[in-house]
């Protein structure tokens, strides 16, 4: 009895392994494609069906339906539009700019099917702290805690987040957090230039609503996201950049992510002068 308790821990424990990974489905072990049409069988299919019966039709894939539509309302997609980044951008752009608080963008991203990363994501991870913050930290995308949750840095590099802000007098009731995209991408791989440049419209429009003095970049992708540059974070890092505003310019600080940290603690000591230099330029004095 024991050995088939492990058996079946250790085969949920895959299962979960691969859940986590972003593999949302099982393949067959003859090959066929599922972007053709329903009526169309697979080979495999046809050979296994009797003589003379109708092989069972391939149910069509799920289709996520949006409220129904009103004035003003944002434009919901299908998953086929995520084939089309340069229209998805586009409308990211015009819808972005219609909204007036972070209460109608974060509703706007939740009805926006274009960005395909939605349909793989458990939830809307679209920021956490105070928006009325001076002081706004930036990652690069949600991790499985920040997926499950619905919120930025909640994790262990959001644990580590909170310590680096207390070591220097600050908690997430000062400061405001987001991400460069909203959604978390399969496997926790890095997002695709298509996917950033869908979610960049909606960024962009956050960072103008909360209206902060400073911007922290955590990570390269977030530095180069903010800043433009091409250099890699271990260079761009402990270096203030200009990030204009519709009405003013402010300064952006690029820095380690905590997840790196994670990995590489010895590199801890160069976030420490960074968010030295951050309490310095808080406090007048940098």
């Amino acid at each position: 009895m024991t050995s088939q308790t492990d058996a079946q821990r250790d085969l949920i424990a895959y299962l979960d392994f691969h859940v986590e990974a972003g593999v949302d489905a099982a393949l067959d072990e003859a090959p066929h494609d599922r972007f053709r049409e329903p009526e169309t069988a697979a080979p495999a299919l046809r050979r296994g069906a009797s003589r003379g019966a109708k092989p069972a039709a391939r149910p069509e894939p799920p289709r996520h339906e949006a409220p129904p539509a009103r004035s003003g309302a944002p434009r919901t997609y299908g998953q086929s539009a995520a084939a089309k980044p340069e229209e998805a951008a586009m409308d990211a752009r015009a819808r972005a700019r219609e909204v007036n608080s972070l209460e109608e963008l974060e509703a706007l991203l939740a009805h926006f099917d274009a960005c395909p990363l939605k349909f793989t994501a458990k939830n809307l991870a679209f920021a956490d702290g105070n928006p009325a913050a001076k002081l706004m930290f930036i990652g690069e995308a949600p991790g499985a805690d920040e997926d499950r949750v619905g919120k930025p840095f909640m994790g262990r590099s959001g644990q580590l987040l909170d310590r680096m802000m207390a070591a220097i007098g600050l908690d997430r009731t000062l400061a405001y957090v987001a991400n460069v995209v909203p959604w978390r991408p399969p496997g926790n791989r890095e997002p695709t230039p298509q996917e950033l440049a869908i979610c960049r419209p909606f960024l962009d429009r956050q960072i103008e609503l909360v209206d902060p003095d400073i911007i922290v970049c955590l990570g390269s992708p977030a530095t180069k996201a903010i800043t433009g540059t091409k250099d890699g974070i271990l260079k761009a890092r402990g270096r203030f950049y200009p990030y204009k505003l519709p009405n003013r310019e402010v300064r952006a600080l690029a820095t380690l992510h905590p997840a790196y940290l994670l990995r590489q603690p010895v590199q801890k000591r160069l976030a420490w002068r960074d968010f030295r230099l951050l309490r310095a330029a808080l406090d007048g004095k940098a």
